[in-house]
C-alpha cells in the first residue's frame, strides 16, 4: 500500500506540473486581440487645418516615447490631448514639437485648442493607445506558474 499511495503522488504531481506548463504557454502562445509590440520610439507628424487633424487618429502603444511635430496648413491652430501634459500651437510657417510617453491605454481626445473658426469646436481628433501584450502575456504567464507551484507544493506536503 505505501508503493500504491507514492506512486499515485507522483502522477498527481506530475499532473499538476503538466497542467502548469500546458496554461503557461498556452497565455503565451495563443493569440489574444492585442497588438504585440515593445516599447518604440515614435515619430508623428500632425497637420491642421480648418477644422481638422490629419491624421485624424494616432494609434500608439502603452510605453511608446512619441515625437510629436505639429504644423498648421492656414492658420493658428492649437493641439491639445486630453489626459497628457501636451499643449501645441502653430501658426503657418512655424511647427511646433513634444516628446512624451504614452503611459495610459485607452481613447483619448485631441482638441484645437485656439479658437480657430466657427467649426473650431468641432476640430478633434483621437490618441489611441493599446496595451503593451507582451508585458501582460508574461504576468498571465507568472500568475499561472505561481498558482500551479502553490498547487504542487500544497499537494506534496498533504501526502506527508
Amino acid at each position: 500500500m505505501i508503493g500504491r499511495s507514492r506512486g499515485h503522488s507522483i502522477r498527481g504531481q506530475f499532473i499538476i506540473a503538466a497542467t502548469t506548463m500546458l496554461f503557461a504557454v498556452a497565455a503565451m502562445l495563443v493569440p489574444i486581440p492585442l497588438a504585440a509590440a515593445s516599447p518604440q520610439n515614435r515619430t508623428m507628424k500632425v497637420n491642421a487645418r480648418q477644422f481638422a487633424f490629419e491624421p485624424a487618429t494616432l494609434e500608439v502603444h502603452s510605453g511608446d516615447t512619441v515625437t510629436l511635430h505639429f504644423e498648421s496648413l492656414d492658420a493658428e491652430h492649437g493641439l491639445f490631448i486630453d489626459g497628457y501634459d501636451v499643449n501645441l500651437k502653430a501658426e503657418p510657417g512655424k511647427s511646433a514639437d513634444a516628446i512624451f510617453v504614452v503611459d495610459k491605454p485607452g481613447k483619448f481626445t485631441i482638441r484645437c485648442s485656439v479658437s480657430c473658426g466657427a467649426l473650431h469646436p468641432f476640430m478633434i481628433g483621437e490618441l489611441q493607445v493599446e496595451p503593451n501584450s507582451p508585458f501582460l502575456r508574461a504576468t498571465a504567464a507568472m500568475l499561472i506558474a505561481a498558482v500551479g507551484a502553490f498547487v504542487y507544493f500544497r499537494h506534496d506536503s498533504s501526502k506527508v
